[in-house]
């Protein structure tokens, strides 16, 4: 059975909650992975990992303990690109799954948006964890992981 990676960081409390009570279900090794401790219910296959604090320890971490066919769960898109090029699964916790057909075109809008706000461009953030964005998580996910078994 592949390992479920959180990139717990900036992980929405909801869509935490549904990675644990799928990973319970399922009894998928699953870590949650965070430049500080994450609060998780006690269980036998989910863990947390607090890395050091610093830019990327997190990533790097997840990088480095990351093997192909596990999953990421992310929107960060540049540890998604280094997921892919692993050989790893990527969904974003909206439920979208990021691949090899999609990843760089996502990286380079990323880095444009980027380019806007660094030169005063007022261009919004991303929009708020909605109930749809919820559902879509929790069926994309009860999805990857029937595929697995």
């Amino acid at each position: 059975m592949p390992t479920l990676w959180v990139d717990a960081d900036a992980c929405p409390k909801v869509a935490r909650e549904i990675i644990v009570r799928a990973a319970e279900r399922t009894d998928t090794p699953t870590w949650f992975v965070a430049n500080h401790t994450i609060p998780l219910p006690p269980s036998r296959c989910v863990k947390s990992l607090a890395v050091s604090q610093g830019f990327d320890a997190a990533d790097n971490e997840i990088v480095a303990r990351l093997a192909s066919g596990d999953l990421l769960l992310t929107s960060d898109l540049p540890l998604a690109l280094e997921a892919i090029e692993k050989g790893a699964a990527v969904m974003t916790t909206r439920g979208e799954m990021l691949d090899k057909g999609n990843i760089k075109a996502r990286v380079q809008m990323r880095d444009f948006m980027e380019t806007l706000r660094a030169s005063g461009e007022h261009t919004g953030g991303p929009k708020g964890y909605s109930d749809t964005d919820r559902r879509e998580f929790a069926n994309a996910l009860d999805r990857w992981l029937a595929k697995q078994r």
